[in-house]
């Protein structure tokens, strides 16, 4: 694991919901590198406004913030899947820099530290 992906702490649910609740839909940017290894049919699922709905709408199951100052966020995703969004936060935005679908072993691993 490259050290700036490096978990140098956890995040509260409330906390990042109390963050996220004040920074509007249109605020809320996918960018460029989050899509850019999607095929066509890939990108028409995980649009922009599908991801956008998750942060509004979900209750993340971990936030982790990494040593590059983005936030790890593991929401529940279709029966035994885990949708990893990276994320970085500001005051008044959000910029969804990529995202990861992982099965159950992905994210234990990620859990213990391997990931």
């Amino acid at each position: 694991m490259l050290d700036e992906h490096k978990k140098v702490g956890k995040i509260s649910r409330k906390e990042f919901l109390d963050k996220v609740s004040r920074i509007n839909e249109e605020n809320i940017e996918v960018t460029s590198h989050a899509l850019f290894r999607l095929s066509e049919k890939q990108r028409k699922v995980y649009e922009g406004d599908k991801l956008k709905k998750i942060i509004l709408t979900q209750n993340p199951l971990e936030i982790v913030e990494q040593l590059n100052g983005n936030l790890a966020v593991f929401y529940p995703y279709e029966k035994s899947y885990v949708l990893k969004m990276l994320l970085k936060l500001n005051i008044n935005s959000i910029y969804i820099v990529t995202f990861y679908i992982l099965n159950k072993q992905q994210m234990d691993e990620f859990k213990d530290g391997k990931g």
